[in-house]
């Protein structure tokens, strides 16, 4: 590390953008296609088997059938983290709306909420959890299948740990792997931040963690 200080930040910000860029195009895709899921039971069982099987794909057999259409580099990356991300945030957004209490529902329908209403009023605060779970699952996930893009060059940590095994140079693998370990724990927890605030938000009592407190300080 005190030989490589500038690579491996270099490295690190190229893994980070790769990362966010793959999230936040998951949860345009994820979330609504789990919202469609919940419409209809033959729908929504396509859908889940579908992401089902985008997960069993190896992640170097995706990257390769990716390559002809796209190329080498970030962009077939990016695409494949989509995909693998897409389980987590379809399932957890379907599992959390649909498991919101019948008689919430029923008390919205009486009020006069069209679906769409009750949808964002009713079901999503309250499936917020669920879904904040999956998408944690998913960038956790995301962060260590990235340093497989490595191998078609997309410039991340993970090229120290292809060039630590083809140069018998554990450093390298123990170090990138450390950094790739800490950036999992740190995207981890500030989601879990994010789903704090949310839950706060919607008026749940909640034990907010030091920085949900610190945010919650600062903008109030």
């Amino acid at each position: 590390m005190a030989k490589n200080q500038s690579l491996l930040w270099d490295l690190l910000v190229n893994h980070v953008i790769v990362v966010v860029d793959s999230v936040w195009l998951a949860l345009v895709i994820g979330i609504p296609l789990g919202v469609v899921a919940t419409f209809d039971d033959r729908l929504g069982k396509v859908i889940l088997w579908t992401a089902g099987m985008l997960m069993t794909v190896p992640s170097i057999a995706l990257f390769g059938l990716l390559i002809p259409f796209v190329g080498i580099g970030e962009i077939p990356v990016v695409i494949a983290l989509v995909l693998y991300a897409q389980l987590p945030i379809v399932r957890n957004t379907y599992v959390g709306l649909t498991q919101v209490d019948s008689a919430t529902i029923e008390a919205g329908r009486g009020m006069g909420m069209t679906r769409r209403q009750r949808l964002w009023r009713l079901q999503f605060p309250q499936a917020v959890p669920v879904i904040m779970a999956g998408v944690r699952n998913a960038v956790v996930i995301l962060i260590g299948i990235a340093a497989i893009g490595a191998f078609i060059g997309a410039n991340n940590l993970g090229d120290p740990i292809f060039n630590g095994i083809s140069e018998a140079y554990p450093s390298a693998i123990v170090v990138s792997t450390v950094i790739i370990s800490l950036l999992a724990l740190a995207f981890d927890y500030s989601f879990g931040v994010l789903e704090q605030l949310f839950r706060l938000r919607n008026g749940e009592t909640i034990e907010p963690a030091l920085l949900t407190r610190i945010i919650r300080r600062s903008i109030a």
